[in-house]
Order: C-alpha cells, then structure tokens, then sequence
C-alpha cells in the first residue's frame, strides 16, 4: 500500500510538473483581456496633482514570446512644477500569475521606485493595476479605460489612513497604431 501511494504521488507530480513545463495559456488566450491596450498611443496630460502638462507616447506589446507584456512610454514636451521631473521614464511589465489566470505587474522609473501591482479587469476595455495597502507608505493604483478611440488613464494614491485615492497625473490619448 505505501509503495502504491508513493507512486501515485509521484505521478501527480509528474503531471504538475509537466503542466508547469509547459507554461502559460497561449498569448491570444493570456493577454485577450488586456488586448485593448496593445499598440502605441499617443498621450497629453490633463490634471491630477502633479501639475505637469506633458505630451508624450507609450505603447503595450507582447514580449519574450508573449510571455510578458510590456508597457513603454515616452515624452516629447514637458512643463511641470519645481518638483515634477521632466526627464522621467518607466518600464512597466505585466506577468502571468500562475497557475491562476491572473496578471500581476511590476513598474519601474529612473527616480528608482519599484511597485509590484495586481492585475483586474473589471469591464471590458478598462484595466486597474493596484498595490498593496501599506501601513508605512501610499497605495498606488494606474487605471486605463478605452471609450471609443480615446484611452484614458489615471495614477493615484492612497496614503495609510485615507479612505480615498487622489490622482497624480491623467491624461488620454488616441492610437497611433
């Protein structure tokens, strides 16, 4: 009987294994909610508390065989306050969370923040990547939603004992391919 068990055991993780092995859904399956995203799109900023009005590009696109989706941005014109860094840039990827269908994502930017974000999509055509609450800093969240040929899109924050989240920058943009 032991041997039996041991042996069914190590079938099934065999099977998990080879399941793993395999990797992630095809990317027409895995990305088929955040399809709204992909290509490049143009984007001028328009409020939020950073006080910046920037034009600029980003673009979504599948990456290492679809594996990974990766969002990159641009900015051609920029003013902004004292405090807001002209010069920015970000690399945003988004991840399989396996064995689930869900999507995480981490972000990166030359001021050297790093935030790992959940993945939901909510309706069709909007997407909302959101930290974890945090007792000793902000809780960010970046939300793009289509509506006809215009993408929109908002980062926020949320600092420890606020109910409400506070946008830092907005801007839309239309597609450019």
């Amino acid at each position: 009987m032991i041997r039996h068990r041991a042996g069914v055991v190590l079938l099934l993780a065999g099977s998990l294994l080879a399941q793993n092995a395999s990797g992630p859904a095809p990317a027409d399956t895995l990305w088929e909610p955040l399809k709204f995203l992909f290509g490049t799109w143009d984007a001028r900023t328009q409020g939020g508390n950073a006080g910046a009005d920037s034009v600029g590009a980003w673009s979504f696109q599948t990456e290492l065989k679809g594996h990974v989706l990766a969002r990159h941005s641009s900015s051609s014109e920029c003013a902004g306050t004292a405090g807001f860094n002209c010069e920015h840039g970000d690399l945003l990827y988004v991840y399989p969370n396996l064995p689930g269908p869900s999507c995480k994502a981490v972000y990166f930017d030359n001021e050297g923040h790093v935030i790992y974000y959940d993945v939901t999509t909510p309706a069709p055509g909007t997407a909302i990547f959101q930290s974890s609450a945090s007792l000793s800093g902000p809780q960010y969240r970046l939300t793009y939603e289509r509506k006809a040929s215009t993408m929109y899109g908002k980062f926020q924050m949320r600092m420890p004992g606020q109910t409400a989240f506070r946008s830092y920058l907005e801007w839309s943009g239309e597609k450019k391919n």
